[in-house]
């Protein structure tokens, strides 16, 4: 092998967009004087030539992996997720301004309310320019609620492609908000437990920390059964219960892929085990053990 045989601009055009993947991809047993070696090869005609091409490569590659990771499974479920989440909310505002509006504007029959009532406007015949603005204006937030009907209904199918043992857990757009919340499927899977616990939660947790209010027990796993079917005195327990599964979860998904029946099994078998106590008097005492035993998971 010759001195620049395992170097990065070895058998590279200078000018070509192969020297982006031969930056990222190509490899030495130690450093050397790359740029010194790259002048003697004929690659640059000097030094500063050298760090002039090589800072292009980099400059490339950077680029190349952004966009990778832009089209990761993972990233366009957030942004499905987060879309839907941009349609309703949109859809209810102009919801809400079209009752302002046309409420006194159009004879309404039905006592609908929201995007219902908008349903029944975007139905009606304008008489007028007036009504016909509020009609059109009726008819897009319909659309936006049936654009969020489809995005939650993509939701629900990718999911489980994405993180199938999540999914399962937490339900398809519960584990996408998860995963949205913490960034990507891989930043999730390497939060503890206590952080999956209360995501969704930042602004009271950041306000227990000035000392204004007491730390949550769980943000958005609330909206899970296990958490919000639970008795007030044992959610604690329930939402530490979940967010140790859920993290075990999003690192089997991450780490192997693989749907594990097991890890579903356990946490059904420790909910029983927390609601069994609104039926025992002395079920009190076994919460520090209960909660130790997530902790070491």
């Amino acid at each position: 092998m010759t001195e620049t045989e395992d170097a990065w601009f070895a058998g590279v055009d200078p000018g070509a967009a192969e020297a982006a993947a031969a930056i990222r991809e190509s490899e030495a047993d130690e450093p050397r004087d790359w740029p010194a070696l790259a002048v003697e090869s004929g690659f640059a005609a000097d030094e500063d030539e050298y760090y002039d091409r090589l800072h292009e490569a980099t400059v490339d590659a950077a680029r190349e992996a952004a966009r990778a990771a832009g089209r990761a499974d993972d990233q366009q479920l957030i942004h499905a997720l987060r879309a839907m989440d941009d349609a309703e909310r949109t859809a209810n505002e102009l919801a809400e301004r079209l009752e302002e509006w046309a409420g006194a504007l159009l004879d309404v029959e039905e006592a609908a309310t929201g995007l219902d009532f908008a349903a029944v406007v975007a139905a009606t015949e304008p008489e007028d320019a007036t009504e016909e603005r509020a009609v059109s204006l009726a008819k897009r937030a319909v659309d936006l609620r049936d654009e969020r009907d489809d995005l939650r209904a993509f939701v629900e199918r990718r999911a489980p492609e994405v993180a199938p043992n999540l999914a399962e857990m937490a339900g398809p757009v519960l584990a996408a908000r998860l995963i949205s919340l913490a960034g990507g499927l891989e930043s999730l899977a390497k939060k503890p437990s206590g952080t999956v616990q209360v995501l969704g939660a930042e602004d009271a947790l950041f306000a227990h920390l000035r000392g204004h209010a007491p730390s949550p027990k769980h943000g958005v796993i609330f909206t899970h059964e296990f958490v919000r079917g639970t008795r007030p005195d044992d959610r604690g327990s329930a939402a530490r219960a979940l967010a140790g599964k859920l993290s075990i979860a999003a690192r089997i998904d991450h780490y192997s892929g693989e749907f594990r029946e097991s890890v579903h099994e356990d946490l059904r078998d420790r909910m029983e085990t927390i609601r069994a106590r609104a039926a025992d008097a002395g079920g009190e005492g076994d919460d520090g053990a209960a909660d130790a035993e997530v902790a070491d998971e």
